[in-house]
């Protein structure tokens, strides 16, 4: 058990200081700049790597969205879920805590959103809040049916890392400019520790949201789920 908490940790850390790293420091770097294309795919990346150097380890959740709906789906010991989810959130905040020495080594320092994630005023492209908890809930339920189809028994061989790191870049591309795109509580609570208080009152939608999304795919994929037998 605890070398699946400890792979859970590491993955969760990777993600943050990946994602949210390229988010904070290379998103908007003067003309070379990587863009929301850039961290989108930067996103996919963490996932995708995580999954080939910890998913035979933990599973690589790296989310408590995505371990939540695959108790619900079946596929998870209800035994280990808080457990699973202490650590994720753990490593998230250790992800950003690594990011935020390293931006505030630079000469005027400015921690700004911290790649937080946020709605109304605090979305990058204004979307108030119910179009905020529609695109998590979405986004999140769309996140958990590509998991766990790609993780069936039936499904190809070797291919479900790639195919859930593309998945989670799609999302990103087209959620960012409503809330910076979380689908991923432990994601959202290791930035919003930094961001303020702004962040931290918003924070119950990037928790709330995404459980809902991951808590009806985890349903909707145990109905439509082929049979593991022949």
């Amino acid at each position: 058990m605890m070398k699946k908490l400890v792979a859970e940790f590491i993955g969760t850390l990777w993600l943050v200081l990946g994602g949210c790293g390229s988010a904070v420091l290379a998103a908007a770097y003067p003309e070379l700049g990587i863009g929301f294309v850039g961290v989108s795919i930067a996103f996919g990346l963490t996932v995708l790597t995580m999954a080939y150097a910890i998913g035979h380890i933990s599973g690589c959740h790296l989310n408590p969205a995505v371990t939540i709906g695959l108790w619900v789906g079946g596929r998870f010991d209800k035994r280990e879920l808080i457990p699973y989810i202490v650590a994720q959130v753990l490593g998230g905040i250790v992800g950003a805590s690594i990011l935020y020495l390293i931006v505030s080594g630079k000469s005027g320092f400015d921690i700004g959103g911290f790649a937080a994630n946020g709605y109304g005023e605090h979305s990058p492209d204004g979307y108030n809040m119910m179009s905020a908890l529609i695109t998590e809930i979405t986004m999140t339920f769309m996140f958990l049916i590509i998991i766990l189809g790609a993780t069936h028994p039936k499904a190809p061989k070797g291919f479900a890392g790639i195919a859930i790191g593309l998945g989670l870049t799609l999302i990103h591309l087209i959620s960012i400019p409503v809330t910076n795109t979380s689908v991923n509580p432990a994601r959202s609570t290791s930035q919003a520790l930094f961001a303020g208080d702004w962040a931290m009152g918003q924070l119950w939608l990037f928790w709330i949201a995404p459980i809902v999304g991951a808590i009806l795919a985890g349903l909707v994929y145990k109905f439509i789920s082929p049979e593991t037998k022949n």
